[in-house]
């Protein structure tokens, strides 16, 4: 495959895709959880119907699902690329305006639209490695929402060269774009069934050349805890205060089983939001560990936190849940290790040096894998992600574009 000569489109279709609001609500109980998410995506419906893919369509709740034909007589595994519209709520995505910093050359790039804020080599690193790249950021005001629209941008763009670049060969292509991938919620009205995809590739990574193979195994604990109310005033040796007993609680987590203070493979409790008053209180945390057996521990770790903090409050009690979130995608696809085999072979075939990563995180590829989908998770090209400093490089989409590409033509090979 020659791309010397290749239009790309990925570049064009990103600088509108992230100027369309789809922020998601962790609040809100509908699907898609804002409505504006399926503004995006009737415009890829309407894309992928230009390219002549006619059975590209939007469900109900927001998905988008779309095939790209076999073109060879072999029979070859129905393989899915998916990425979301969404974008994360943790930073404005109203109004983005996308800038172009054409041949980078090395320095710290201030940001027009509140100079304060500043994309810093010494806290991005991976820009040292971008000297004559073409940079897409923010002007400072909202994020970017590379985080996840240069992986839709990068799906397109290979639909795009495979529909006009017939003597490829490959097999069928599922495309599938989701909503609220960023509030958990990505896979919950996924039909996977009706995909009917052998295997998957989600488009939701950072560097370029990296491709990860496992995520977090991850659970979500609620613990309420109910006190004792007085009156202040009268409240000597009688009141148990349910905010106090909470900050007890929280206190007594390990400072080495924090966010903060984890990276790589290390597990963490973590404190998401509390709410209530004097007599009742609610609180949520994440537990995160890359095998069950460690997240097991650690929710069984902060049970007994909640006890031995209880025992010393007699008019007190407390309620400990737990609910399954998502499980290490390794666990199904070390069952069928041509998935990463030949993602690592594709990204070769782009001319970069492949890198097997882990997610301190999920997606919706975590939900998939145990769904029936085995899903790993491709690079996209995303730094700085959920940030005002959010960032990605124009060549390292393309570079995506083409390990998409690859990748549909490594399948129909080795079938």
């Amino acid at each position: 495959m020659d791309f010397t000569k290749y239009n790309f489109t990925v570049t064009e279709r990103f600088m509108r895709y992230v100027k369309i609001d789809t922020q998601s609500d962790p609040l809100s109980s509908s699907c898609p959880s804002t409505e504006k998410q399926k503004n995006l995506s009737r415009i890829l419906v309407q894309e992928l119907h230009a390219m002549g893919i006619k059975d590209a369509e939007i469900d109900e709740h927001g998905y988008v699902y779309a095939t790209i034909e076999s073109n060879t007589t072999k029979k070859v595994p129905v393989l899915c690329f998916c990425s979301h519209v969404d974008t994360a709520p943790d930073c404005s995505g109203s109004n983005v305006k996308p800038i172009m910093h054409k041949n980078y050359q090395g320095a710290d790039i201030v940001l027009p639209g509140d100079t304060t804020q500043v994309v810093k080599i010494s806290e991005h690193p991976d820009l040292r490695e971008m000297i004559g790249h073409d940079i897409i950021t923010t002007d400072g005001t909202t994020l970017l929402g590379s985080d996840d629209k240069s992986g839709l941008a990068e799906i397109m763009d290979a639909a795009y060269f495979l529909m006009n670049h017939p003597e490829l060969k490959h097999g069928k292509i599922r495309i599938l774009f989701t909503p609220d991938e960023e509030i958990g919620r990505g896979a919950d009205k996924a039909d996977i069934k009706k995909l009917g995809a052998n295997y998957g590739y989600t488009l939701d990574g950072g560097r370029a050349g990296t491709l990860e193979n496992e995520t977090f195994s991850a659970d979500g604990v609620t613990i309420k805890i109910k006190g004792f109310s007085t009156h202040p005033g009268y409240a000597k040796d009688k009141m148990q205060h349910a905010i106090k007993i909470a900050s007890q609680i929280i206190n007594k987590i390990p400072q080495d089983k924090t966010p903060e203070s984890t990276e790589r493979k290390q597990p963490f409790i973590h404190p998401t939001s509390i709410n209530g008053g004097l007599e009742e209180v609610e609180m949520k945390f994440i537990i995160r560990a890359f095998d069950t057996p460690t997240l097991l521990k650690l929710e069984e770790e902060l049970r007994q936190i909640t006890v031995e903090t209880l025992s010393g409050y007699d008019k007190s009690s407390y309620e400990f849940n737990v609910v399954q979130q998502y499980r290490n995608m390794r666990e199904v696809l070390e069952k069928t290790p041509q998935i990463i085999d030949y993602a690592l072979e594709a990204i070769k075939r782009t001319g970069l040096t492949p890198e097997l990563d882990s997610i301190r995180g999920g997606t919706d590829g975590s939900r998939f894998s145990f769904m029936g989908l085995p899903t790993a998770n491709l690079y996209a090209g995303e730094h700085g992600i959920h940030s005002k400093q959010e960032w990605v490089s124009v060549q390292d989409m393309q570079k995506a574009v083409e390990t998409i590409v690859h990748l549909c033509s490594i399948w129909e090979e080795r079938s």
